[in-house]
């Protein structure tokens, strides 16, 4: 395999990497940093025995995801405040065509369900992803994080219902997933608190990520009240040349919200009986680099 013939190989399969190391790390740029490892072990290996370059290379890159995950999970034991995973455009366009595939993409890619596997080991996180996003058999698996396909199936079985158990289950239309968002963010910055109630549902939550270094609630809030009324209250304050733009990120419509033409946050929310059931916010500087380029 020649230079270029090997680099054609692992751009064909760059975006299903980057979905592995995503889901199992939840930052873009570790994601990027452990493809960018693999491509240097594939560019430096001997590939005259490898028959599937997939599956060597999502081996590969699982591995190294592993091996990050295990670096850095201590970080956010000490996270300041509610932490969310930096959001990660996922407009597959063409390239997933067939519709279950792509919903299976989008829940396990979505920020609710990536908060929640925040809880599983490492080994337990790769099998969950390798099994339920990627439909790899246990046999596979098994191989590519070198344990015996009983311990594996065990795994998937643990990981599998540690996740169940608690995401949330909210099945919506995108289309009213983006209207709710309009409806929302237009009675927010219309500071219409009688709007923003009205949308909300009872036990609603709001779930801000500002790491410290971008303004927002330092404890998860709960009930439509404290919601609605931290919205109004927060709403445009400080910006200057607010705009927004909608874009798929992580599975779903989500609002980007810009100041003088450089992202300031990242509004998605959960639907369900047409009330918004919980809002995420992520302003922490450091996990809208990626987003800069997407303007």
């Amino acid at each position: 395999m020649t230079t270029d013939i090997a680099t054609d190989v692992f751009e064909e399969h760059r975006p299903v990497l980057m979905g592995v190391a995503y889901r199992m790390l939840g930052r873009v740029a570790d994601a990027e940093d452990v493809v960018q490892e693999a491509w240097l072990r594939w560019s430096g290996a001997d590939r005259s025995d490898v028959r599937e370059p997939r599956g060597y290379l999502v081996r590969v890159t699982t591995r190294l995801a592993i091996d990050r995950l295990r670096q850095v999970q201590s970080r956010n034991e000490a996270y300041p405040g509610p932490w969310l995973p930096e959001p990660y455009v996922t407009d597959y366009g063409a390239t997933v065509p067939d519709t279950a595939e792509r919903a299976v993409l989008a829940d396990t890619v979505s920020l609710a369900v990536l908060v929640v596997m925040e809880s599983l080991s490492p080994l337990e996180r790769a099998v969950f992803v390798l099994r339920e996003a990627f439909g790899y058999p246990y046999a596979e698996i098994a191989a590519m994080i070198d344990r015996a396909e009983p311990a594996v199936r065990q795994l998937a079985g643990r990981a599998r219902r540690h996740v169940d158990e608690r995401r949330p289950r909210y099945e919506v239309d995108p289309a009213e997933r983006r209207e709710l968002t309009e409806r929302f963010l237009a009675a927010a910055a219309g500071g219409d608190l009688d709007g923003l109630m009205s949308l909300l549902a009872p036990d609603v939550r709001l779930v801000g990520d500002g790491g410290g270094l971008g303004k927002a609630p330092v404890r998860v809030l709960e009930t439509a009240d404290k919601v609605g009324r931290f919205v109004h209250g927060a709403a445009g304050k400080g910006l200057a040349e607010v705009s927004f733009r909608f874009m798929e990120i992580n599975g779903g419509v989500a609002a980007v919200l810009l100041s003088g033409g450089k992202v300031d946050s990242v509004f998605q929310l959960d639907v369900a009986d047409g009330r918004i059931q919980c809002v995420y916010i992520v302003r922490n500087p450091e996990k809208l680099l990626s987003l800069a380029v997407e303007r």
